[in-house]
């Protein structure tokens, strides 16, 4: 019987902290209105003031002012905004034409497959091997028709960090808008809309402990988006729908707790878990960039295994990972990101993410590096493709 899980899958989703709760709960049993102009009843007047306190929080937190941050369902939300938003602005003024990373997330890269039925041009950018663009590739990639370039800050399975500063400054150059997913760098690196020439970004406090079903995208002033979803006038009508005030609070406060001692303990963790496996499990190899990732997350394919036979063996041990093979991938189709980082389908199947969290400590990354050891080694004594 397993008596407790050692999670280690923090980029898909974190424990929330309690402290991110406390600060929620009284606005989902006292101050539970909707947020009323200040000509509305008091509760709701409170409920408002709350919900711009959050949103002047988070702006703050990424060197923006409060009117350039609006709140969204999540991540996914934010990208399709961004990405959909600003097509509608400028396909028809500008030009049809954006450009986007071969290894951005799904939201990113679903919405560009949307825009080009709809007769969009979309440039898919590729990526070196470890998971870098090139910066002249994109200068040449933009055209006099490019309105967008969307080019994510991290990736979401290797962790490897672009350079946004660099791709900021030849879009700024080139007169085009940019955007960044800051979903998996959000508090734990350095953001700022004040030294980064970047009008849009994605965010979101599902990484970080806070609360799901809550996300927010920074819009710099003057940047030219439309409205994507039909409804109310909410969020500077920009995005309709109620407002999600305990998730606001709850996002605010999650920012609030992130702190640069926990995102240092957290990258030693995964140096040591990154050491102690090339070292001792022969026939690996370390997906994304060494130095320029994330410090939560370590992307290791364990050459001659399946990833999926891994990932059940070390459930049954107690600990959740999470793997790039297509069996575990509802779309049945291997990771695209090792794919387009120049790795085969043996190296996608044989890759697994581990990301770390808050909850997480030094005891878990010896406890799985044991148990994965172990794991590896008798799925290769099984495995045909060892025996090559």
């Amino acid at each position: 019987m397993i008596e407790k899980t050692v999670y280690l899958d923090n980029a898909a989703a974190t424990r929330m902290d309690e402290r991110v709760l406390e600060a929620m709960t009284p606005y989902l049993f006292e101050t539970y209105p909707v947020a009323t102009s200040e000509f509305g009843y008091s509760l709701g007047i409170e409920a408002r003031e709350a919900l711009e306190g959050a949103r002047e929080e988070l702006a703050y937190h990424i060197g923006a002012s409060g009117e350039e941050f609006i709140f969204t369902s999540g991540s996914t939300e934010s990208s399709n905004l961004a990405l959909k938003g600003v097509a509608l602005a400028l396909g028809e003024k500008k030009g049809r034409h954006i450009i986007v990373s071969a290894i951005e997330d799904f939201p990113v890269l679903h919405s560009a497959r949307a825009l080009e039925k709809q007769g969009f041009s979309v440039t898919y950018l590729g990526v070196d091997s470890e998971g870098l663009i090139d910066p002249e590739k994109l200068r040449d990639a933009i055209t006099d028709k490019t309105i967008l370039v969307s080019i994510q800050h991290a990736n979401q399975e290797i962790g490897t960090v672009q350079d946004i500063e660099t791709i900021g400054r030849i879009c700024g150059k080139s007169g085009v808008l940019f955007h960044t997913d800051a979903t998996h760098t959000f508090t734990r690196m350095p953001l700022d809309s004040k030294k980064v020439k970047v009008d849009l970004i994605t965010v979101s406090p599902h990484t970080i402990h806070g609360p799901k079903g809550i996300g927010g995208l920074y819009i710099r002033k003057g940047t030219p988006i439309a409205k994507w979803m039909d409804g109310g006038f909410q969020e500077f009508n920009l995005r309709a729908g109620l407002e999600n005030i305990p998730g606001a609070i709850g996002f605010a406060k999650a920012v609030d707790l992130v702190t640069p001692e926990e995102n240092e303990r957290i990258k030693v963790m995964r140096d040591h878990l990154i050491d102690r496996v090339s070292a001792e499990v022969p026939d690996t190899t370390l997906n994304g960039h060494r130095s320029k990732r994330t410090p939560q997350n370590a992307n290791i394919t364990f050459h001659f295994v399946e990833g999926e036979s891994i990932t059940l063996h070390l459930d049954m041990r107690g600990f959740a990972v999470s793997t790039g093979s297509a069996c575990f991938s509802r779309s049945l189709e291997a990771s695209h990101v090792i794919l387009g980082i120049g790795g085969d389908h043996e190296r996608a199947h044989g890759s697994i993410r581990f990301t770390f969290g808050r909850y997480n400590t030094m005891e878990d990354v010896d406890a799985v590096v044991d148990a994965i050891t172990e794991v590896v080694s008798q799925l290769r004594e099984i495995s045909p493709l060892a025996r090559k």
